[in-house]
């Protein structure tokens, strides 16, 4: 049990709102009457009475808090100072996050383990952060009412099995497999809202197909949607054999491995196609996900509204390369041998050094931000190898790019009507360095799309970012504006979102946010007191 105060105000009614309720039906005209974190009614006319504080929506619409799908922003709830990581989504109108995707949670790990620094894969650490919280429950009670939005969390595999064996690339022995099991299952007890895999980072990708199995069933068993970054977004990857099928395609039939023959909730995460040659796999990968819809298998995936994606300097690099001393990696036949693979990749892909732009690589290379690694070579009179190689090495391999495309305008407008999509974010505030855009306008873009003819209707909309996101995840009384739900509303402005310019490093279109009822956003001012405490812990 967690508790939080509630400090008793005014009953506050919201007036003369275009409601768009998160059930996917049509809004309507209406009046929401909330009691602090409730809401109470919602009626076509609720007169006010003595001592109410009266909100005049004057017609804007309104809708329940965003629901981000996919996120990392468990790892930032716990930050000393976490208000400046969660303001960005909240000016995009997103109240409440489902983190811990990727097999990286923040939970769900042994407390005296010697491998704890390898929880969060290299991209994510416990540093600066209120505390170390190896459970579900430490870490609600850790954030809740102490941090800027609401957060549920899925347990990591990667997290789980790096706290049992490390980052060893072999089977686990049956004791580590069932300390790693029981890990998860507590997690699921206590409330997480799924278990995650990333089988694209370490210990993740040395998982075989009989463990990702026993964790299948451990979701199937608690009725909770496993969710997957696959070990291959792209045609092309360092996972497969270079020819054959499709390497994106290849790491889905896997999934259907582990899924067929049950009834579990299987999510595909960031749908998503790396370098142009991979968009052909778009319609393959669609009929395989809608095939195990009809074999029984509760099927989704989540995607962003944008087309590029945020990775580590090395992603184009192959393990064998990485594991060499640096007076290795220097020897003329590893880099011939390295840029023979890396052009051979580049051609099957259908990307190349324009399209990997430099994010961040360390105090004293600022020059090199927001510029391409070709661009960045014809500055240094190198080859675009050469270049990207001496970037690799300023940032001690540990750099950051945004790269793409990972998809098109037509691909996310076709993918964004389905009826098993959600709509996420994937992407958290870093403190240095060129944003992931889709910390700026994500979700205002969705709504956009929608009322550009492009996406999906504006009721389907909603919901893919409210009620169906809460019912994917079995959160309760959240995700739509009905009497006994929190109130996590909404406000926007459908002419600004249809007239907006996205991508311009700011939201466009939301007017008012609240959280659990307290107001966090109002035109463009951020309440900062308010967000220190407006945000729950929410266990499934």
């Amino acid at each position: 049990m967690y508790f939080y105060t509630v400090t008793l105000k005014p009953m506050k009614l919201f007036k003369d709102a275009l409601i768009y309720d998160g059930t996917g039906t049509e809004a309507f005209r209406g009046d929401i009457l909330v009691d602090n974190d409730r809401i109470v009614k919602v009626s076509e006319d609720i007169h006010p009475e003595e001592g109410w504080e009266v909100v005049n929506l004057n017609g804007l619409s309104v809708a329940p808090g965003f629901m981000d799908a996919h996120s990392h922003n468990d790892w930032f709830a716990i930050k000393n100072e976490p208000q400046k990581y969660f303001e960005p989504f909240i000016r995009q109108g997103i109240t409440s996050f489902v983190a811990g995707n990727c097999g990286l949670s923040a939970i769900g790990f042994e407390a005296d383990s010697q491998h704890v620094d390898k929880v969060g894969g290299g991209l994510f650490s416990y540093t600066d952060t209120t505390g170390v919280y190896p459970t579900v429950s430490e870490f609600f009670e850790a954030i809740d009412g102490n941090t800027p939005c609401n957060i549920a969390v899925l347990a990591g595999h990667c997290s789980a099995r790096a706290s049992v064996a490390g980052y060893e690339n072999r089977p686990l022995t049956d004791a580590e497999r069932t300390k790693m099991l029981g890990i998860m299952e507590n997690a699921l007890r206590e409330g997480a809202c799924g278990l995650s895999l990333g089988l694209m980072y370490e210990p993740g990708i040395y998982a075989g197909i009989d463990e990702l199995k026993e964790v299948a069933r451990l979701c199937e068993k608690y009725d909770r949607p496993m969710t997957v970054h696959p070990r291959a977004c792209s045609a092309v990857s360092m996972t497969y054999p270079l020819l054959g099928r499709p390497h994106l395609l290849r790491a889905l039939d896997e999934l259907v491995e582990i899924a067929s023959g049950t009834k579990m909730k299987l999510h595909y995460s960031h749908a998503i196609f790396v370098g142009r040659r991979s968009f052909r796999c778009k319609d393959e990968l669609l009929a395989i996900l809608h095939g195990l819809k009809d074999k029984g298998v509760d099927i989704g995936f989540d995607i962003y509204s944008e087309l590029l994606g945020v990775s580590v300097i090395t992603v184009v690099l192959p393990a064998w390369y990485q594991a060499l001393s640096p007076k290795q990696k220097r020897h003329w036949f590893n880099k011939l041998k390295l840029g023979i693979l890396i052009k051979a990749t580049i051609i099957l892909l259908g990307f190349g050094w324009d399209d990997i732009q430099i994010a961040y690589i360390g105090p004293g290379y600022e020059k090199y931000e927001g510029k391409s690694v070709a661009q960045i070579a014809k500055e240094m009179g190198k080859s675009c190898l050469d270049a990207y190689l001496d970037l690799c090495e300023m940032s001690d391999f540990k750099g950051r790019v945004n790269m793409g495309p990972y998809s098109t305008p037509e691909i996310v407008s076709e993918l964004s009507k389905d009826d098993r999509c959600l709509y996420m974010t994937d992407a958290w505030v870093e403190d240095h360095g060129i944003q992931n855009p889709a910390i700026y306008d994500c979700f205002p873009k969705f709504l956009k799309f929608s009322l550009c003819g492009t996406g999906d209707s504006m009721p389907n909309t909603i919901r893919k970012m409210t009620g169906a996101v809460a019912d994917r995840f079995s959160i309760k009384e959240r995700g739509l504006i009905k009497p006994g739900y929190f109130a996590d509303l909404t406000v926007f402005d459908e002419t600004k979102l249809r007239e907006g310019q996205p991508d311009q490093e700011k939201s466009f279109g939301i007017e008012k946010v609240y959280i659990n009822g307290i107001k966090v956003l109002d035109g463009d001012v951020l309440d900062s007191d308010a967000i220190k405490h407006s945000g729950r812990a929410m266990r499934s």
